[in-house]
């Protein structure tokens, strides 16, 4: 039987500046320092591996400092922007680190943080290797995948003896809910031969795991996270964003501009401007997506969706949803709702079928995924038959195809920021093309994210997030 993705594993509250290299990774370490400590043996040094493109280009990811956080025992959805960095600092000269119950353990950063970016895992190159030692004997090890997303998976398969891959996210049997699916098309069906929505089909799924309250009030809190992301995006004073790039940070200053030029939303001015200008909308648009991924790159609290990479996408065409759509305008609530459901929907359904990792399908995998979902998620809240949603979902994947990850310096700022406005323009218009037309397409979205996924298999390493290939080689860093 198909199994669901649950949208709260899709789209979660997070930490800058990866889903894969940054949520991920401190994931991974919480469970395993959880599990050493629970199975009572005695250790007196920790070992990290980052491995293949976590060793590539695990610094500007912060990664490594990632680690240190699960290690102590934080986690993502609750975590300060100061963590990591006052870790890295009280770590690297001082050679230990406090796990949780305050038991302290010898860590030499230096000695004990290993980069092996030529080391790639069979299963995934994101791999991350966590050891224990008793003296020179390691006593408790632990392999993890960090698959894209913030998803890791668990390997427990012994050297030479069988075992499996456990996965540490949340994955619904088919058995348990009443509306199985892994492909677009069997969802969309289920619709159409039921007579209800998208939504209405994948809230009954969600139902079968949470009460409608808590899915309610789920999807309200992913909302006010993304607004108060863009907020405070909008409102940093911050000139230069962290890294060494010497990016400068521009939400605040455009966000000034447009103010004063526009007026407060929903005052008279910025309908007066949008006379003069029509295109605005556009600035506004720019502007959040800008905010949230300039918040993600200083290392900043995010809601990737579904992936901190692309996490400017679909909070952006959210705002644009309740600011610019009359449609919604006495029941923007309800309406956000349904677009964070189906947007979720479609990214469980690229991550089953295909990957939303950077490095392993490039930035199709990512960016184009979030666009893929916003386009969808946007159809839907206004008003969107299946096969219309369907197809926004579709026409902004497939003008996503061949899209590199090739960040430079291996710092998720350029082209990452500029990169996620651009797409979150691009998921409007696919929304807006599919809702003007009558749903009937010729490329299915199943068919556009089996080709993502061979294209990105077929993708040269060099441009899946390992910095070695393309705007990373051929910009200086300075």
């Amino acid at each position: 039987m198909p199994s669901v993705v649950s949208i709260f594993e899709v789209i979660q509250v997070g930490v800058g500046p990866s889903a894969s290299h940054t949520v991920g990774p401190m994931r991974a370490a919480r469970d395993f320092v959880t599990r050493l400590l629970a199975a009572g043996v005695a250790f007196d040094r920790l070992r990290v591996e980052l491995q293949g493109s976590l060793g590539a280009t695990g610094k500007g990811h912060l990664s490594d400092g990632a680690v240190l956080a699960g290690l102590s025992g934080y986690v993502p959805d609750n975590m300060d922007s100061e963590v990591i960095p006052s870790l890295l600092t009280a770590v690297n000269p001082g050679g230990n680190l406090i796990l949780p119950g305050r038991k302290t353990v010898d860590f030499g950063f230096s000695r004990d943080m290993v980069y092996a970016p030529k080391t790639i895992a069979p299963y995934h190159n994101n791999s991350l290797l966590l050891q224990a030692f008793w003296g020179q004997a390691p006593v408790f090890s632990g392999r993890y995948y960090s698959t894209g997303g913030g998803f890791v998976t668990r390997d427990d398969r012994l050297e030479g003896q069988p075992g499996q891959l456990t996965s540490l996210d949340e994955t619904r049997s088919g058995g348990v809910i009443p509306h199985p699916y892994s492909a677009m098309s069997e969802l969309v069906d289920y619709a159409q031969d039921s007579g209800k929505s998208l939504y209405r089909i994948i809230v009954e799924n969600e139902l079968a795991t949470r009460t409608i309250e808590q899915i309610e009030g789920g999807l309200d809190n992913l909302s006010h996270k993304m607004g108060a992301c863009i907020d405070r995006g909008c409102q940093s004073m911050a000139a230069i964003l962290p890294g060494g790039l010497g990016v400068p940070r521009r939400a605040h200053a455009l966000y000034l501009k447009l103010s004063q030029r526009d007026g407060a939303p929903g005052t008279p001015a910025i309908w007066r401007s949008f006379a003069q200008d029509p295109m605005r909308v556009m600035d506004w648009v720019n502007l959040w997506a800008l905010a949230v991924n300039e918040e993600n790159a200083a290392g900043g609290q995010v809601v990737r969706a579904p992936t901190n990479g692309s996490a400017g996408i679909v909070p952006a065409v959210g705002r644009y949803l309740t600011w610019f759509c009359p449609r919604v305008e006495n029941h923007q609530v309800e309406a956000l709702r349904e677009y964070l459901t189906v947007a979720g929907a479609i990214g469980g359904i690229i991550k089953t079928n295909a990957s939303v990792a950077g490095a392993e399908v490039g930035c199709q995998g990512e960016v184009g995924s979030a666009a893929s979902m916003a386009a969808g998620g946007l159809a839907a809240a206004l008003g969107g038959t299946p096969p219309q949603i369907e197809n926004a979902a579709e026409i902004a994947m497939e003008h996503h195809l061949g899209l590199t990850c090739d960040p430079i310096g291996g710092l998720v700022q350029v082209p990452c920021i500029e990169r996620n406005a651009v797409a979150a323009m691009q998921a409007i218009n696919a929304a807006r093309i599919s809702l003007w037309g009558d749903g009937k397409h010729r490329v299915s979205f199943d068919e556009v994210v089996q080709t993502m996924l061979e294209t990105g298999l077929d993708m040269n390493s060099k441009y899946k997030e390992t910095a070695l290939g393309g705007l990373a080689v051929n910009v200086v860093e300075c």
